[in-house]
């Protein structure tokens, strides 16, 4: 039972033993004694304020017996509705102000994050990956539980609301995001969150989830940088453990690693790049920061694979790296 609901119980009992007093009260008083009075002695004998009784209990020794035994109840009643009190304020609505604010400033301090819209079971994979390698994230999700539930995966912030409304994409920060992962469980509501992002945000980077395929023909049309079908990958995998289990084998294992958080990263060679104009040798990737080059892609979107140590690189150019992500953001800082 949550600190809301147990304050209403709390306060739901103090009336009825309040009312139940007054009612002895009446009854054993006489019928001299009013409702009024009857409510009246009630309330200052359980807030022990001391002001003299309303009710003369002195010449009915039934009625003083029954006063003394709702003192005791009364005051147990009323300590009971005040600690509730008190756990509902500090513990409760007290509290998730003061949180909301504190990710709402973390949030307004991040640049170049990711935001994730929806925390689905998918969501749960992108947040995963996401605390593994150290990027800054917000998970949008408008239901509270499930905010909850997903929030047990680590320490970041989240905001509760509709993913497709412009002011809660524009609280996450999406002028200032480097990508959005839309992941809600229906393709209508992924493709609506699609059109809203896009056109608060011409170059951030939208990646759609979709069960139909044909629905993700329509998110890249509306925006989308690239639409994923967990049917399509699931069947990929499948295929892959029946051709190559070795291979599947090694990229779970890698995945898996716990003393090094090992991946297939990317590393952008900026236009003041220390690195532009040197060969991968020269740039000492492999002796400083154990990374192991796989590919370059120039910004024509030409891909040269297995890259030689006499390759060039230029300003513009991504490297394809294999290594701890540790290693690939020193190696993304130098590379600037």
């Amino acid at each position: 039972m949550n600190l809301r609901k147990q304050l209403m119980t709390a306060v739901l009992v103090l009336l009825v033993v309040v009312m139940v007093t007054a009612a002895g009260y009446r009854i054993l008083g006489g019928p001299h004694i009013s409702l009024l009075d009857a409510i009246y002695m009630a309330v200052i004998t359980f807030a022990t304020i001391g002001y003299g009784e309303v009710v003369d209990t002195s010449v009915n020794p039934a009625l003083r017996i029954f006063n003394m035994v709702m003192i005791l109840f009364g005051i147990g009643t009323m300590l009971y509705v005040f600690s509730i009190s008190t756990a509902f304020v500090v513990e409760g609505e007290l509290k998730d102000i003061f949180r909301r604010r504190k990710m709402l400033k973390q949030i307004r301090d991040m640049q170049d994050h990711f935001i994730i819209c929806g925390a689905s079971e998918t969501a749960y994979h992108v947040v995963q990956e996401l605390l593994k390698t150290g990027h800054p994230f917000v998970v949008i999700d408008h239901d509270a539980e499930r905010l909850a539930r997903i929030q047990h995966l680590g320490e970041f912030p989240v905001l509760q609301g509709e993913a497709a409304d412009e002011e809660v994409l524009e609280q996450a920060g999406i002028a200032r995001a480097h990508g959005l992962a839309i992941v809600l469980p229906d393709d209508k509501d992924n493709l609506m969150v699609t059109v809203t992002a896009r056109q608060m945000s011409p170059t951030v980077r939208i990646i759609a989830r979709c069960t139909d395929a044909r629905m993700g023909e329509k998110m890249v049309r509306a925006g989308a940088s690239s639409a994923v079908s967990p049917n399509m990958i699931g069947g990929m995998r499948m295929a892959s453990e029946l051709i190559r289990p070795h291979v599947v084998g090694f990229l779970d294992l890698m995945l898996r690693e716990k003393s090094k958080t090992l991946r297939v990263e990317e590393i952008a060679v900026g236009e003041s790049s220390s690195w532009a104009g040197k060969t991968l040798h020269e740039s000492e990737i492999h002796r400083r920061f154990e990374l192991l080059a796989l590919a370059v892609r120039d910004p024509r979107g030409e891909t040269r694979y297995n890259p030689q140590g006499d390759t060039v690189l230029k300003a513009g150019d991504v490297l394809i790296v294999m290594g701890d992500v540790s290693n690939v953001r020193k190696a993304r800082e130098e590379a600037k």
